[in-house]
């Protein structure tokens, strides 16, 4: 069920959540399922996933929502280009965004979060939404704060 509350309400009680579920768990897809089924209860966003780095491109990894594209190069769509920038990503509109790549027409807005570990982004987690403009600076900072907890617990 999606919560009530503000924005920043929903992050304060998912965020607990959370820390709970991958606190002292090393399994990495486990933690990456978790965190992708809590954020998609929590928020009732269109779809929410990780994609893995691994050799030259982004290969789908847990999430939850509808069926989703397996493999994107690096620099290719959002997903890629926050790869390839090592930097979050806010797209208010994703059919501006150059190159995006439409594996729902549904999605309208979208941000992506990479993973880093020594230096190097080894993931990026992924949420889209059906709505335009869904995801601001709050989204930002605490996506940024939950993989935050991945990348100290189980990468480190």
């Amino acid at each position: 069920m999606i919560s009530k509350g503000t924005k920043q309400e929903q992050y304060a009680s998912v965020l607990p959540q959370i820390r709970a579920l991958i606190e002292g768990e090393p399994d990495l897809v486990a933690n990456l399922a978790n965190i992708a089924a809590a954020l998609k209860e929590q928020f009732g966003w269109f779809w929410v996933g990780f994609y893995l780095v691994k050799s030259d491109e982004l290969v789908l990894g847990p999430f939850q929502g509808p069926v989703a594209c397996t493999r994107i190069r690096k620099g290719r769509g959002v997903c890629g280009t926050a790869w390839a920038q090592a930097a979050t990503l806010v797209v208010p509109d994703v059919e501006k965004f150059p190159g995006h790549i439409a594996c729902s027409s549904l999605s309208r807005s979208e941000i992506v979060v990479p993973l880093i570990s020594k230096g190097e982004v080894w993931a990026v987690l992924d949420v889209d939404s059906d709505q335009y403009d869904q995801f601001d600076e709050t989204d930002k900072e605490c996506l940024e704060q939950i993989v935050g907890l991945v990348e100290s617990g189980v990468r480190s």
